[in-house]
């Protein structure tokens, strides 16, 4: 079997983060691997070639974090699985509560994928960069990072879901045709036809194996599975029932034949579908910038690229997912993860993989946990840990009906009716009614 090899070529290999929230550090080269080393003043430049492509570094991120591609001993990077590969566990297996009084939310594990010789060492550390000053806590002043043009006007920049709610005409659409017309909304800014992942599996070996993730340019094409984003209140309903045979999750339409199918018609004829109904989630913005709040594509890529950007003055609906009847990861119920990006970052920026260069993307200081099982709807506000230990500036507060605590966000401590902790997050269950998750 034939595998893609990215070779760093410099004297140096950049680290990368997992979606496990790992920090993969620096490799060593393996002495015996001819490299050609060129001295010269200035900082060292560290460049890929992917089958004599250069690439970008946060195609390598992407690629390491949704396990296309993995660090072999000699400080390559390979995009074949090595036996040692651990399950990825960015979104939480939803343990099913046996009573309210007694549930917890489980955080997301922390995994990696590497080989057997490399090692890993994980750190809560934020090193903040020279250009990135930490605001002071404000709730009235929030720190503006810069926003694009969808985040200046009265526009939010949300895509309103045309035809989320019509049947989708399985295996009929072109796969160069993006499903807009049927709920999927467009996240052009990925560079993927709209599609907020694409992977092409390689093999089956009682699971999807040797699973190529599509870079920036590619498209959607035969044999691929291509995953898309769905407005506010509704989430994918699409994926196939055969997931990844070491643990990846496979997310989307498939193409086959030319044409875009189904893969769960079992789950809906739409592509698009709602949370549960018992209970109502929301997101209010009562800051004076905008903060986009980015959802893993799960089961997918597993990046941080399904979009809803909040304004100030305005509640959206928050998708909380039924874990009796959504995504099972090996047997286990799953909840929907969204990262809460500071205040002014641009949801094109805040809705990708990023770099702990900003402190934005998969490295936004705040996770929100949400799902619903047991007859409740179960809420978490937590540090994005141990990825960076970076404060949001203003406060998330959980107001609703029927709630089973308290549960807030302020000046940098996570607070119960338990008391508050710096890094500990906070849990409560709803059983009823409106739920909040309130920005100010």
């Amino acid at each position: 079997m034939k595998h893609a090899v990215i070779a760093a070529l410099g004297a140096a290999v950049a680290s990368a983060h997992q979606h496990g929230h790992q920090h993969l550090h620096h490799a060593k080269r393996d002495q015996s691997t001819p490299v050609d080393v060129v001295s010269v003043p200035g900082p060292t430049v560290v460049v890929y070639e992917l089958n004599g492509r250069l690439i970008t570094e946060d195609e390598v991120q992407r690629g390491l974090q949704n396990g296309s591609l993995v660090m072999a001993s000699d400080g390559q990077l390979s995009s074949a699985a090595p036996s040692s590969y651990a399950a990825p566990s960015t979104q939480a297996a939803y343990v099913a509560p046996t009573s309210s009084s007694s549930s917890v939310w489980i955080e997301p594990a922390s995994t990696v994928v590497l080989s057997s010789s490399s090692t890993v060492e994980p750190s809560s550390a934020y090193a903040a960069p020279s250009s990135y000053a930490a605001p002071a806590p404000s709730k009235d002043t929030p720190q503006s990072y810069g926003s694009s043009s969808d985040d200046d006007d009265e526009d939010d920049g949300n895509h309103p879901g045309t035809g989320v709610d019509e049947d989708f005409p399985d295996g009929e659409l072109d796969c160069s045709h993006f499903p807009e017309d049927y709920g999927a909304i467009p996240v052009d800014w990925m560079g993927l036809g709209g599609w907020t992942g694409i992977q092409q599996p390689g093999g089956f070996m009682g699971g999807f194996a040797n699973i190529k993730t599509a870079l920036t340019g590619e498209s959607c094409t035969e044999g691929a599975y291509c995953s898309y984003a769905c407005p506010a209140g509704y989430q994918k309903s699409q994926w196939p029932s055969d997931q990844g045979a070491t643990g990846q999750s496979i997310g989307g339409v498939h193409c086959k034949g030319g044409k875009l199918h189904l893969t769960n018609t079992a789950m809906s004829s739409k592509l698009c579908m709602s949370g549960t109904d018992k209970v109502e989630v929301k997101v209010e913005n009562k800051l004076g910038q905008n903060v986009a709040v980015c959802r893993t594509d799960y089961p997918g890529t597993e990046g941080e690229t399904v979009p809803l950007n909040t304004m100030p003055g305005k509640t959206y609906p928050l998708t909380c997912p039924d874990a009796d009847n959504y995504y099972n990861w090996q047997g286990g119920k799953t909840s929907a993860q969204y990262y809460v990006n500071p205040a002014g970052v641009a949801m094109k920026d805040a809705c990708q993989w990023g770099s702990d260069a900003n402190p934005w993307g998969n490295f936004a200081p705040m996770n929100l946990g949400v799902g619903f099982s047991n007859g409740r709807a179960w809420l978490s506000i937590f540090q994005n840990s141990p990825t960076t230990d970076a404060k949001l500036e203003f406060s998330v507060e959980l107001k609703g009906d029927d709630m089973s605590g308290s549960c807030k966000y302020s000046n940098g401590q996570y607070c119960s009716d338990t008391g508050c902790s710096s890094t500990t997050g906070c849990t409560v269950s709803v059983g009823s009614g409106t739920a909040t998750f309130v920005f100010s």
